[in-house]
């Protein structure tokens, strides 16, 4: 058949089904249009069109294999065609992101446990997910569960002298309430400067047990030669890091700090106190940032006590960074790099609006924060080899760093 008579057949074919009124013309017209493309693209690849004999011929048909589409409207049920040599798959149909099965799984966990939400429910008549079997919802969830759980448990590669931990808040029913529980997060740069997702857990509250815990759980899986942690000020995380990561400095996200400080400024004065505050931080090293620390805290006694009492008392914990390489104080004096993250897990996090349990926070985010340090892998280092190169003692700088081609 010829890919004129092709066209004609199938514009024929679309005039019937609007002519028949008991038809769902759109989810219909769909399925042909589509199922149309899957055996044109199988052609190109074949080399032929069915029963044609063509010297470009590469292969031939095999039968088909049953594959259902989750379309706005609705199932599709589609066949594809099998090849005798080689395989083949629509290029159009090419599997969900990981992140996408995962929210797909688990606004139909919400739907099926009728816990869902109108924003669930919304999603899933616009993803077309009516009539969803249950032992379907189960055996995706188990998929994607068995992937994020190897994530979560494969064995860190160390050293990584930074480490950025932070949570971010999430709405979860438990009990037959809606709470809200925490989300953590370890972020991690090695000596080669790849930064790497370390783990992440929920919890009901950014206690220092949770955290203990947690970072214990890091430890085990082979975190080790951490050098520095950022993060906020909280005193659960702060007491969990003195007890387990024995050797590190702490640094304390400057722009926590920050908000915290301006807390205590009327917001007439804020913008002028915040730029005093970040010449301090824009000084070049440690002993200047400490003299330029001085000079503002005494200026801001006067009119704003507070301030520069949070100055004194968090002079060691605001300035740690700068012991370290200058090439790196533009990320590690705060728990930025986290932020953007969070944002990303935030945006995926609204999609479902409330989780149906702790499972389905783990299975979508942590399907997200897989996605994300695969990505990571391919780009660039986050340092240079030759800046990381500097947190080595003087005797070792000559130890070769592994390349990573």
């Amino acid at each position: 058949m010829t890919a004129a008579n092709k066209n004609v057949s199938l514009l024929e074919a679309l005039r019937q089904m609007g002519a028949d009124r008991d038809a769902d013309f759109l989810r219909d017209g769909t399925w042909l249009l589509t199922q149309s493309l899957i055996e044109l693209e199988a052609t190109e690849m074949i080399g032929a069109y069915r029963y044609e004999r063509t010297p470009e011929r590469f292969t031939s048909r095999n039968g088909y294999r049953d594959r259902q589409w989750d379309t706005r409207v609705g199932k599709l049920d589609l066949k594809i065609p099998k090849v005798r040599e080689g395989t083949f798959f629509p290029s159009f149909l090419e599997p969900r992101r990981m992140a996408e099965k995962a929210v797909v799984s688990v606004v139909q966990e919400a739907y099926v446990h009728g816990v869902s939400t109108p924003k669930v429910d919304d999603l899933v008549r616009a993803l077309g997910l009516d009539g969803i079997d249950k032992s379907e919802v189960s055996r995706i969830a188990k998929e994607l569960d068995d992937q994020v759980n190897m994530f979560l448990n494969r064995p860190l590669e160390g050293p990584y002298p930074y480490v950025w931990l932070d949570a971010t808040y999430l709405k979860v029913r438990h009990d037959h309430r809606v709470v809200s529980k925490a989300l953590v997060i370890a972020l991690g740069v090695k000596m080669t400067g790849e930064r790497e997702i370390l783990g992440f857990a929920v919890g009901p509250c950014e206690s220092e047990p949770f955290w203990r815990e947690f970072l214990k759980g890091l430890v085990a899986r082979g975190l080790c030669g951490v050098k520095l942690v950022m993060s906020d000020a909280h005193e659960g995380l702060k007491k969990a890091i003195r007890e387990v990561l024995l050797e590190a400095s702490w640094q304390r996200c400057t722009v926590h700090f920050m908000r915290n400080a301006l807390s205590h400024v009327p917001r007439a004065a804020q913008q002028m106190v915040a730029a005093y505050v970040r010449t301090i931080f824009a000084q070049p090293d440690h002993t200047a940032a400490k003299a330029q620390l001085g000079q503002v805290g005494a200026s801001l006694e006067g009119r704003f006590p507070r301030v520069a009492q949070m100055l004194y008392e968090c002079e060691e914990d605001i300035l740690a960074y700068m012991a370290f390489p200058k090439e790196h104080h533009r990320q590690i004096h705060s728990t930025n790099p986290l932020e953007r993250l969070n944002k990303e897990i935030k945006r995926w996090a609204d999609v479902v609006g409330i989780f149906p349990n702790d499972g389905s926070v783990l299975r979508l985010l942590g399907s997200v924060m897989i996605e994300q340090n695969e990505e990571w892998i391919v780009l660039r280092r986050y340092f240079s080899q030759e800046s990381m190169s500097k947190l080595l003692p003087p005797a070792d700088t000559m130890i070769a760093l592994p390349v990573v081609e």
